[in-house]
């Protein structure tokens, strides 16, 4: 079963409540989506670990419900436009 944007997004705002959280459906199928995670929480991490945080919020969905999650994760100061 596909899971729906706006629970990947709670997923993530759950575990990093002051992120900046948006989810593009990339091919309209529910499986493939592309996320934009921005966060002060995020702050003095690596890249690597900032991602962990977040593929950590989804709690083991990523391979199963979640097919792929093109992800993007920054600070506030160094966000991209989505």
């Amino acid at each position: 079963m596909a899971m729906e944007a706006n629970e990947i997004a709670a997923m993530i705002k759950e575990a990093l409540p002051d992120a900046e959280v948006t989810i593009e459906d990339l091919r309209g199928d529910g499986d493939h989506y592309a996320a934009l995670v921005v966060s002060p929480s995020f702050r003095g991490k690596s890249r690597v670990q900032q991602h962990q945080l977040v593929y950590a919020a989804l709690r083991g969905k990523m391979g199963g419900e979640l097919h792929a999650l093109a992800l993007q994760t920054a600070i506030p100061e160094e966000a991209p436009q989505f």
